[in-house]
């Protein structure tokens, strides 16, 4: 027990939560243990999705495969994505969170969200377009664009599966390197637990199980429909194919754990990749769904967003016909799709919705930045947990799922062939 990842990051981030409240001076101080871990994985995330993209794609003997991949992906990611907005929407319309409040905008203070709202001035979809190509090829690599690393290795793949033998050494190197950066992976992650200890120790020393009391009603109803979300609707997506919630969740408990202690799902996208493949998952499917999943697939993200215009209005007695509220859902539509792409970008987005309806103040993102980043817990894991379907879904669409391997995240697993005589 004492060697098992789970039980370590799980008895870190209990420690890091009472030296939060029983030390807070001393906790605070241990935010860089959190911020250096991530940055590791950060560092490993972009050659993990390249080697892994260009390899699945380098043995595809079909590259229209690769297109059918892709439109079924984006279509999964627009119709969940699209009920999770929605869900978000209806709970805070009928729970109510930010009622009672009665804020005056005039009396917030902006200058801690001033930031946001001019980084939000500066996003579009133009923009959004353009910032999936890189500058230069390293600059993708240098600066950790999960988008820009995808977009150069599709490139990479189709060409060199369209070189036939002449590639098949430049294949068997990038499979290489591939094992290389999957051990660099394995010995960052043993410095989970210290990671957890300190990311969570910060949150609560930095801002007091106090901040939690008073916005607690919402807090509660974005980690309650988090989990209406996982259970209902992505375990009865998983049910339809074949998947068991329960099975999967247990598959990817030590990932779930580095992110609620690190509060960043990206923290563990290349263990996520990693453990899809060795569960059944194809490896094209896996290299291609999985990083655009992280920017196209933030299930998490738009439960929050919608929640938290919906708490501001409220909060700032601000009234929303159905139209109004009709078109916001429109406009996280496109914003959220972008909102992993840049520092914060949870928050650039929520401004710029703000921004778009001309009547809920962005003055009151004030009101919620001192626990954002306890409802980041929930965006994150419920943004991992949509990810790790996404990829199920679609390797059964593309029946490039071996049960034989994924039998333990099954309903029903498969029987063991007969013994040969």
């Amino acid at each position: 027990m004492r060697r098992n990842l789970y039980v370590q990051v799980l008895v870190a981030i209990a420690a890091g939560v009472a030296l939060g409240v029983i030390r807070p001076d001393l906790a605070k101080e241990l935010k860089p243990l959190g911020d250096v871990f991530v940055k590791a994985v950060r560092m490993l995330i972009g050659p993990v999705i390249f080697c892994t993209v260009v390899g699945g794609l380098a043995g595809m003997t079909d590259l229209r495969r690769l297109g059918q991949v892709g439109w079924k992906a984006l279509l999964y990611f627009e119709v969940v994505t699209t009920v999770a907005l929605a869900i978000g929407l209806v709970v805070a319309k009928v729970v109510a969170p930010g009622e009672g409040f009665h804020v005056d905008p005039a009396t917030l203070n902006t200058a801690s969200v001033t930031s946001y709202a001019a980084s939000a001035r500066e996003q579009g979809i133009v923009a959004f377009l353009m910032h999936i190509v890189p500058t230069t090829f390293i600059g993708a690599f240098a600066e950790g664009e999960i988008l820009q690393v995808l977009f150069l290795a599709i490139l990479f793949g189709i060409v060199l599966a369209n070189m036939g033998e002449k590639g098949q050494a430049i294949s068997a190197l990038l499979h290489d390197l591939t094992g290389v950066f999957f051990g660099l992976v394995d010995l960052v992650v043993r410095a989970a637990p210290i990671a957890a200890l300190g990311a969570m120790a910060f949150t609560v020393g930095a801002y007091g199980l106090g901040t939690l009391v008073s916005l607690g009603k919402l807090m509660a109803s974005v980690y309650l429909t988090c989990l209406l979300f996982i259970f209902v609707v992505l375990g009865g997506i998983l049910r339809v194919h074949g998947f068991s919630i329960l099975g999967v969740l247990r598959m990817i408990r030590e990932e779930l754990l580095i992110v609620l202690g690190t509060s960043s799902s990206e923290s563990a996208l290349p263990l996520l990749m990693q453990k899809l493949k060795a569960n059944g998952c194809g490896a094209s499917v896996v290299g291609i769904v999985v990083p655009s999943g992280y920017s196209f697939n933030l299930d998490g993200t738009c439960i929050y967003l919608t929640m938290a215009v919906l708490f501001i209005a409220q909060a700032t007695d601000v009234s929303l016909s159905l139209g109004e509220e009709f078109s916001i859902l429109g406009v996280l539509l496109l914003t959220s799709k972008g909102a992993a792409a840049v520092s914060g970008g949870g928050f650039i987005t929520l401004a710029a919705t703000l921004a778009t309806t001309g009547k809920v103040p962005v003055a009151g993102l004030a009101l919620i930045l001192g626990v954002d980043r306890f409802m980041s817990e929930a965006r994150a894991l419920t943004n991992l947990v949509g990810n790790t379907v996404a990829a199920l879904v679609v390797a059964r669409w593309e029946r490039d799922f071996d049960p034989r391997r994924g039998g333990a995240i099954l309903l029903k697993p498969e029987p063991p062939a007969p013994a040969m005589d």
